[in-house]
């Protein structure tokens, strides 16, 4: 990113205060980003992650509110101003890619440069270049059957960057790719945003694209953002249970008076940090130890709990527990085995104060 993160976008870059307006949804998001920004919108199905980027192309029209890009309003309802989707410079990279079976490789990428005027020869030419940029130089002449989802991924970022837009949009890039194939696509498409300079909106669910690929996300639920921020002010001060559970965070939230901590539930958490009035309290669940036998020891947090869930995340076996607070805890398998642990077990789970942090809600 070439400008202070989250600026206004001024005469250059995003600016826009999106309402679309439904019977059973209204989404309302104000974004703006600066040339050479990469923005991920993040969130759970049905809070309006489409929506927002189906509203960015101009396929789906606002309702209020106003779209500005690169200091041109592309769309404001309330002047009765707005662009065709197929006039604004805007390329779109779809998650199941979208490419004309019919077409080669080749013929797709100059699909746009030919839209916008360019003559067949030239747009042939240039779109050897873009297919060399992605590395796919020996498969112009083949056509989407005849590609793997990778490749096929590769030659639809190249057909969205040819006609080089102002505004990249992409709609889950990475979700219809296996593991392998996304990781490689992951890092191609770090390195092709990295060069980039214009705005970029990513559209995922997935925390991971959005951590390694954005300067900055947006999170939404239920078609308002709930929070904004860097990937590292997003991981280490989550805003709401969704964000939490994403980077594996326990969150509460309740009113302090110095290092006590209390919560709606009635329950009392001992913090690190002291602070009054309303905030939140987070801890990994790898700070959650867990005892058959209530504990002697230091720990001044101390809830008896049952075990409701368990499974393999990475080396470790969450635990799901229930109790005076709904806790995550991490074990390592050989601790889930001394212990005896299975669904039902009723366990002692402790938290250090130290361990625990504190923040303004």
């Amino acid at each position: 990113m070439r400008e202070e993160e989250g600026a206004p976008a001024g005469d250059g870059g995003l600016d826009a205060d999106l309402w679309v307006e439904r019977e059973s949804f209204t989404l309302h998001l104000s974004l703006r980003a600066a040339p050479g920004e990469v923005v991920a919108l993040l969130g759970p199905n049905g809070a309006g992650k489409s929506t927002a980027l189906r509203a960015l192309a101009g396929l789906a029209p606002l309702t209020r509110g106003q779209l500005t890009l690169d200091g041109r309003v592309l769309e404001e309802p309330g002047l009765r101003t707005r662009t065709a989707p197929e006039e604004r410079p805007v390329g779109v990279v779809f998650q199941d890619y979208l490419l004309f079976p019919h077409l080669s490789a080749r013929e797709n990428v100059a699909f746009g440069l030919r839209a916008r005027g360019l003559p067949k020869a030239r747009a042939r030419a240039e779109a050897d270049v873009w297919l060399r940029r992605v590395g796919l130089e020996e498969f112009g002449g083949r056509r989407p059957g005849a590609l793997s989802g990778g490749q096929a991924q590769r030659v639809a970022l190249a057909r969205a960057l040819a006609p080089r837009p102002r505004l990249l949009l992409l709609d889950e890039p990475l979700a219809a790719l296996d593991a392998r194939t996304r990781l490689e696509m992951r890092s191609t498409l770090r390195r092709h945003l990295a060069d980039f300079e214009a705005v970029a909106i990513l559209v995922t669910h997935d925390p991971l694209d959005a951590m390694v690929l954005a300067d900055r996300i947006v999170v939404l639920e239920a078609g308002q953002m709930v929070q904004e921020g860097t990937p590292a002010e997003i991981s280490r001060h989550p805003r709401s249970d969704y964000v939490a559970r994403l980077v594996g965070l326990n969150l509460f939230r309740g009113r302090a008076a110095g290092h006590t901590v209390s919560t709606a539930a009635g329950v009392e958490i001992q913090a690190a940090d002291a602070l009054d009035g309303e905030v939140l309290v987070a801890f990994p669940p790898a700070a959650v130890t867990v005892h058959r036998h209530r504990p002697e020891g230091s720990a001044r947090n101390l809830w008896r709990a049952t075990v409701v869930g368990m499974e393999l995340h990475g080396d470790q076996v969450r635990l799901d527990l229930d109790g005076p607070l709904p806790l995550l805890a991490d074990l390592t398998p050989a601790a889930v085995g001394e212990l005896g642990l299975v669904e039902g077990s009723t366990v002692w789970a402790a938290v250090k104060a130290a361990q625990t942090h504190a923040y303004p809600a």
